[in-house]
């Protein structure tokens, strides 16, 4: 967990395997100094702890929730069934070069919201700035580091040369 003031982000992923991916989102909310876990729970194999995981994420002091998964493991989609709190979903490679999982996980029905990003590291990535992106409306050393984090991405970009 990261040091700031409370667990803010939980980050979910549906099997151990997940983790090289959604270590992305995890260095991202490190780096940013938001404190965050990353649990491994199965829509499928193990409901029951997911459930009770997700009914007490607010009162532990968590804002924003993250879940990952391959295939038609739904994952953010149960997640956000359990919660009012904004879930981001990240869908993760698979058999099917991970298209099955973006589109369980982006074809979410009206009136149960899951905001979806892209597939694997980059979506792992995103959704820990979309995260931190959430947090900074109310905390202005965050919106700080946002903005330091893309003068530094457009610097980086300004220097490159193709010679």
């Amino acid at each position: 967990m990261a040091q700031d003031d409370g667990l803010l982000v939980a980050v979910i992923m549906g099997s151990k395997s997940d983790w090289e991916t959604m270590r992305h989102a995890v260095d991202t909310l490190a780096k940013f100094g938001v404190a965050h876990e990353a649990r491994v729970l199965s829509a499928h194999r193990t409901p029951g702890p997911l459930a009770d995981y997700i009914a007490g994420a607010e009162k532990r002091g968590v804002e924003v929730i993250i879940g990952a998964a391959g295939g038609a493991a739904h994952l953010a989609g149960v997640i956000a069934s359990h919660t009012l709190l904004p879930v981001l979903g990240v869908p993760m490679e698979s058999a099917l070069k991970g298209l099955d999982s973006l589109l369980a996980t982006v074809q979410m029905p009206g009136g149960i919201p899951v905001g979806t990003l892209a597939i694997g590291k980059a979506g792992a990535t995103n959704a820990a700035l979309l995260a931190i992106a959430i947090l900074a409306n109310t905390r202005p050393e965050l919106k700080q580091k946002l903005k330091e984090f893309r003068a530094e991405q457009a610097r980086k970009i300004l220097s490159e040369t193709l010679t």
